[in-house]
């Protein structure tokens, strides 16, 4: 049935929402979350139409009657456009455009705009083009199908054929030119990820659904200014920081681009190397936004994605985020005594920090091995970096070197094995 929404902000199109879920326990999370995506992308959505759907029609993703319903509610609301809460091919977004004689676009194409409009850096502008061209391409194609079917005949001879292999090859060329400029970034990326390594502190990635609340607790323990807004994407950029624990721990954060639900393929392909980040950690945590409704539903989703990564086995501590906003706090203290590794927190004013604090200090010293060694004097300077990359323990000037117990990360372990004792 459809029905009237409320306006969302200042748009700069109008659009009718398909929503095409199959489970019907689902449909508000659906549409909070379609909601949420529009905002960000500036569409205002004025009035939206369900089918369920177990599997999509070939020509039109949905059936016929749907098809003049959407027609009609679209023509009567004088929407910009129609926007499909699923991934349309190339011929059903052009049979649709046809029948509704309006734009249609599909969540990929909504997502990719979102990630359009955050990129900031030439890393995630190039890793957004590419996502763009990439789901493009089969699309670019279905255009001229028409042109290909006929192609030879009467009055069809050249111009169609022409521009689709035109087309297709600049595609093809700007693609590869994107993974080329990419694999530079790549490069330089990992040489960064290599400098840190050779400060042998623990790597630790923030994971979580978008809008979690991920930019925020990176600024409160880092001191960070990232950009922290509720709407979804509102960063792309992975960010590294230095945070000093107590008792003299330390470890690497880095706060990374945020999931969703059925995050499309082209942008886990294409945004690699960002992600790569998460692959190289040695413990992932994970935030939640306890406050959302559907917080299961999008932690299943991080851990689909961290899957995808080969990442979901890390190992991991689970941050229930945004508790002011939570009355039940029986409910909370359940929900957190019977999920391991896990603590509740606010990142809006630091509730629960210490708890925090005091988990990822145990994470860092499951990571950390007891070293006996006896450094001689004129390497000397590897006890500073005892110092520096772990807890030394004790320490004692003997008459064939320094001494000295202490608790290090597995690289650092490595230096100092021929001074074991």
């Amino acid at each position: 049935m459809a029905k009237t929404l409320q306006n969302l902000e200042i748009p700069t199109e109008t659009a009718v929402l398909v929503f095409v879920n199959e489970d019907e326990t689902e449909d508000q999370i659906v549409e909070d979350e379609l909601a949420g995506l529009c905002e960000a992308a500036a569409v205002q959505p004025i009035a939206s139409i369900r089918q369920r759907l177990d599997r999509p029609y070939k020509g039109t993703f949905v059936g016929t009657g749907k098809v003049e319903e959407i027609r009609a509610l679209a023509q009567e609301v004088k929407a910009d456009l129609v926007l499909i809460d699923s991934e349309v091919s190339g011929m059903q977004q052009r049979n649709l455009e046809e029948a509704f004689k309006c734009k249609v676009i599909d969540r990929t194409q909504l997502i990719l705009d979102i990630f359009a409009r955050r990129a900031r850096t030439r890393e995630g502008m190039l890793q957004v083009e590419l996502a763009q061209l990439t789901y493009m391409m089969p699309k670019l194609m279905s255009v001229y199908t028409k042109f290909e079917r006929q192609k030879g005949g009467i009055g069809m001879r050249g111009p169609g054929e022409t521009k689709l292999e035109s087309d297709r090859r600049l595609a093809r060329d700007r693609i590869s030119s994107l993974k080329d400029e990419i694999e530079e970034v790549k490069r330089i990326r990992n040489q960064q990820r290599a400098g840190r390594r050779k400060h042998p502190f623990p790597f630790a990635s923030i994971v979580g659904y978008t809008s979690a609340g991920k930019s925020t607790l990176m600024n409160q323990m880092a001191g960070t200014d990232l950009l922290a807004d509720a709407m979804p994407f509102a960063t792309l950029d992975p960010t590294t920081r230095k945070i000093d624990l107590a008792d003299g721990y330390a470890l690497f954060l880095t706060d990374t681009v945020g999931f969703i639900r059925k995050l499309p393929t082209h942008l886990v392909a294409a945004f690699q190397s960002t992600l790569e980040e998460v692959t190289y950690s040695d413990f992932i945590m994970h935030v939640v936004d306890l406050s959302n409704p559907a917080w299961e539903m999008q932690s299943d989703a991080v851990m689909e994605t961290l899957e995808k990564l080969g990442a979901h086995d890390k190992p991991m501590v689970t941050i229930f985020n945004k508790i002011d906003l939570i009355p039940n706090k029986v409910e909370l203290r359940r929900i957190v005594a019977e999920w391991p590794n896990s603590v509740a927190i606010s990142a809006f004013n630091g509730h629960g920090l210490n708890d925090l604090q005091l988990a990822i200090k145990r994470q860092v010293q499951s990571l950390l091995g007891t070293v006996h060694a006896l450094i001689p004097y004129e390497f000397q300077s590897m006890l500073q970096e005892c110092y520096n990359f772990g807890r030394v323990l004790k320490q004692e000037y003997r008459e064939d070197g320094i001494y000295i117990e202490a608790e290090l990360v597995s690289e650092m372990r490595q230096k100092l094995e021929k001074y074991r004792v």
